[in-house]
């Protein structure tokens, strides 16, 4: 794989290159217009709108483009040309793409769909190696630690025409065979064996990835698995073998490299993407990854004893009667276990300035705000953005109320020292 055309949220690809593009990053035409073949095809996905994943517009004097908007992740096309897309992370330093990228792996980590949860991200030497050998890495990662603990194995079915009596006796297989041979016996058994499904997806994701790695310890390290599987034979129907994968206590060890199998050998990605021209999409709406990110945060840093937290709750609706009915679900709610009180707050993952009507905030936002102020009694409801570069003057925080005892926080917090921005936030 050639080495990846990186772009962040909101900017923008060139369909080859124009002098008047400053700041845009070119793309060739082939790629450019796989690219957006991709899009196309995936308009009318019900899962997501094209705006969501990328736009394809025009723009004077330098023709069309292709913005990425609110999904990240990584695009590979059947030739290899790989596409990284980073979300667009504001530090109060400078941030690059080595740290932009770490940040973004950190949230992938509390994304509970996503299959990792213990990879290092802090010892990843991200400068020096793209998304798709980072998710490589991560299953390379899972497998050790399967040949670690040993191979599973079950019990098959073998026959063969043995010099023993064991199991049954195949009566017509040993007559074709043993006429002439009284001192064989053809017979069925069962033995035990690690060549189950399992482990011949596993073994059948390995070889897949020895001839896609350009990184030379991913290479070496998949080579010494390899070795592990000698005797297991690949997956013929990845599909049938997938099937009879129960999950268990005693397999649970094997759920997240059978996670990362689907990925590869089945391109069953996070999201629905798909298309003509795609190997892999593993791409993931910034949305949902922000706002798994702040819940595994306030789980972290939050006194337990004084906040119990519920995370996408479900216990209230707007309407009662006739029946519960348009039911709220809200990202977090915390209530205090001293005073009873509630907070309620919803992540919104969207850059605000003092220059925007309302600083951005969308009225259709704020109606689902005082929706849960009225609806858990709450004594805070907390609106939480990323910190940008736009809101520095800002004293931390914007605030609305209503006089009938909503009370609306609109808060940020900054990506690159959340822990702090969190503590901040519940210390006021």
């Amino acid at each position: 794989m050639s080495k990846p055309y990186i772009i962040r949220e909101h900017e923008s690809f060139t369909r080859g290159k124009v002098n008047s593009c400053e700041g845009f990053i070119p793309l060739d035409h082939h790629t450019f217009d796989r690219l957006e073949n991709f899009i196309l095809q995936n308009r009318w996905k019900e899962e997501t709108e094209a705006l969501e994943l990328m736009s394809v517009s025009s723009k004077r004097g330098i023709g069309k483009i292709i913005t990425a908007r609110n999904y990240v992740g990584l695009v590979i096309m059947k030739d290899g040309t790989a596409i990284e897309i980073l979300p667009k992370i504001y530090s109060k330093g400078e941030v690059d793409s080595c740290v932009t990228k770490k940040v973004f792996l950190e949230m992938l980590k509390t994304v509970k769909e996503v299959p990792y949860k213990t990879f290092n991200v802090s010892s990843l030497k991200a400068e020096h190696i793209n998304l798709f050998e980072i998710f490589i890495r991560m299953f390379i990662e899972e497998v050790y630690a399967i040949v670690k603990g040993g191979l599973k194995t079950s019990y098959l079915s073998y026959s063969g025409n043995e010099s023993f009596f064991k199991g049954k006796l195949l009566v017509l297989k040993h007559i074709k065979h043993n006429m002439c041979h009284k001192e064989r016996i053809y017979v069925e058994y069962d033995v035990l064996s690690p060549n189950r499904p399992e482990n011949k997806l596993i073994k059948s994701t390995l070889q897949l990835l020895q001839k896609h790695t350009t990184n030379s310890k991913n290479k070496k390290d998949l080579s010494n698995l390899m070795a592990s599987f000698v005797g297991i034979d690949v997956s013929r129907n990845p599909h049938h073998d997938f099937s009879l994968y129960v999950k268990n206590r005693n397999m649970s060890g094997y759920d997240t490299a059978l996670k990362w199998c689907k990925v590869f050998l089945l391109n069953k990605s996070f999201t629905a993407f798909a298309g003509s021209e795609l190997a892999y999409a593993l791409l993931f709406p910034m949305e949902y990854v922000f706002e798994c990110y702040v819940a595994a945060k306030l789980k972290k840093v939050l006194d337990k004893e004084k906040y119990s937290i519920s995370i996408q709750d479900k216990s209230n609706y707007l309407f009662d009667y006739p029946s519960k009915k348009f039911a709220l679900k809200p990202d977090i709610v915390l209530k205090d276990n001293t005073s009873g009180k509630k907070i309620v707050l919803d992540t919104k993952w969207k850059l605000l300035a003092p220059c925007y009507p309302n600083f951005g905030i969308s009225q259709a936002d704020m109606y689902q705000m005082y929706a849960y102020g009225k609806k858990y009694a709450a004594h805070k409801v907390i609106l939480l953005y990323p910190w940008n570069e736009n809101v520095r003057g800002l004293s931390g925080e914007v605030s609305f109320s209503s006089n009938d005892g909503v009370f609306v926080n609109v808060m940020f917090v900054d990506l690159m020292n959340i822990d702090k921005s969190i503590e901040h936030i519940f210390s006021a």
